[in-house]
């Protein structure tokens, strides 16, 4: 069976197996999961914090204590004592930590998995797309002889099935026009990809309008919608480095 999108130079997929898969023939890799994500390790890295990515279950406490970092806890757990969580928001006003152990059903495992993969494995959303991509580019990945990889999250069906999601689809379609310069060839589902994002011309709206920016709005946490789709305003690429996400060195 031939490498996945095999001969291009921007391949696109969603979920963890679709990373799984990329990861088999691909030089570098992008995870996009703008709510939240990708956009808390964003807000985090930009501050100054390392982001240890962990599969959500309640043995975070005990990794984060095993390494000396504080940890998230759930966005409705947050108080005075335990301000970090996968809320952008929250991660924005905290005080500053050397480490930060951040888990998310989405997310955090994807970037656990690819981490074994010994590729560079890029956070990106809607904040830091353009960043991204000029990155790669400028490391000479992004050619059918080093392909990127994107690999929007999606979401949870209750059963736990994947759920494709508008905000990633945007997030990662971003990350590809970052990367679609002439000399590109896009695979067809990145091609794809990009072209849901011409035909939105309003992708603030349409993050905040998709079923996770109103369920996120429902919940009160609209700060973190908004913090989600500032488009291209952190020059911050955030890079997973033995086992951390910190800025990717230039």
């Amino acid at each position: 069976m031939s490498p996945l999108q095999a001969g291009t130079s921007v391949r696109f997929e969603w979920g963890v197996n679709g990373a799984a898969e990329l990861a088999r023939s691909c030089a570098a890799l992008v995870l996009v999961d703008v709510l939240s994500f990708s956009t808390a390790v964003s807000v985090a890295v930009s501050r100054g914090i390392r982001v240890h990515p962990f599969p959500w279950g309640e043995q975070a406490q005990a990794y984060a204590d095993r390494i000396g970092a504080a940890v998230a806890v759930g966005r409705g757990a947050v108080s005075a004592r335990r301000p970090y969580s996968l809320s952008p928001a929250a991660l924005a006003n905290a005080p500053v930590v050397p480490d930060l152990v951040l888990p998310s059903p989405n997310g955090s495992a994807i970037s656990a998995a690819a981490a074994s993969t010994g590729l560079p494995v890029l956070a990106g959303c809607l904040r830091n797309a353009s960043a991204v991509g000029q990155w790669l580019r400028g490391q000479s990945f992004g050619t059918p002889d080093a392909p990127v990889g994107v690999i929007a999250a999606g979401e949870r069906w209750p059963d736990g099935h994947l759920r494709p999601c508008v905000e990633d689809l945007l997030g990662a379609a971003m990350v590809i026009d970052s990367l679609a310069d002439d000399d590109a060839l896009l695979s067809v589902e990145a091609a794809v990809a990009l072209a849901a994002l011409t035909g939105v011309p309003d992708v603030a709206g349409a993050v905040r309008g998709c079923e996770s920016g109103r369920e996120l709005l429902d919940r009160g946490f609209g700060g973190d919608v908004e913090l989600a789709v500032e488009v291209d305003c952190s020059p911050v690429v955030p890079m997973l480095t033995a086992g951390a996400f910190a800025p990717a060195v230039r």
